[in-house]
């Protein structure tokens, strides 16, 4: 048996505050040097997922880590060719994975960014699981790059 711990890093890239319809985004990772990349997010505590749609994470990608490079993946980057956002809709959906996101594209960045309903009030954490390193070994703990 052969583990991945050596191969494989892991990135938080931030706690979200989310309230209405603002968006929030996570701040970056980098891709360079990985093959593989998943976006996985974790609702902490949703005291209020909004009206009926909830709230609804969708992956972003740029070659830069400015706002205005950021695009939303389509199906053609997304792992399975059709998951490429994240729905929440329960209020008691606290402390649970609410989904991750794999994406296969070319972009150099990768963030999460999250947009409510009214109503919206809840608090998650984004992190990106990086696979097929270049070089081994990784270092299992890796660091998100903030917006610019």
């Amino acid at each position: 048996m052969h583990d991945n711990l050596r191969t494989t890093q892991m990135v938080h890239l931030g706690n979200l505050a989310l309230s209405g319809t603002t968006p929030a985004a996570s701040a970056w990772v980098d891709l360079k040097g990985y093959d593989e990349t998943s976006i996985v997010m974790v609702n902490n505590t949703v005291t209020d997922a909004g009206t009926a749609a909830g709230f609804t994470a969708s992956a972003q990608y740029g070659d830069d880590t400015t706002a205005a490079g950021a695009a939303a993946i389509g199906t053609d980057d997304s792992v399975d060719g059709s998951t490429i956002t994240i729905a929440v809709t329960s209020d008691t959906a606290d402390n649970a994975v609410a989904g991750a996101i794999g994406y296969v594209g070319n972009a150099r960045y990768l963030r999460l960014n999250v947009v409510g309903t009214t109503g919206t009030d809840a608090d998650v954490s984004v992190y990106a699981v990086l696979g097929g390193a270049h070089r081994r070994p990784t270092t299992f703990i890796g660091t998100s790059v903030a917006a610019t």
